[in-house]
């Protein structure tokens, strides 16, 4: 088996290196110092949907739950959806 001389080390640490820094900035990551690693959102118009999707979700929940606390077996639902939030 051939030895690999130090050159050779050192050129392929050098390849590795930069090989990992190009897959983490092609994904976002941004190094700020030792295990500091920051991801930066990709894209900002699928997180505004995301945030508008999130908000309409909990509106249909609150929703949900005044339905369910209206009548008479509300009681009930109200004190498992409490229990719920306290498990939270």
């Amino acid at each position: 088996m051939p030895e690999i001389g130090v050159f050779t080390m050192v050129v392929l640490i050098v390849a590795i290196s930069a090989v990992t820094r190009i897959y983490l900035a092609k994904h976002g990551v941004v190094r700020r110092g030792r295990g500091e690693d920051i991801v930066r959102p990709q894209d900002d118009s699928e997180n505004q949907r995301l945030r508008e999707e999130l908000r309409a979700l909990k509106e249909r929940v609150a929703v949900l739950e005044r339905i369910a606390t209206e009548n008479d077996r509300g009681l009930a639902l109200d004190r498992e959806i409490e229990a719920l939030r306290d498990r939270n």
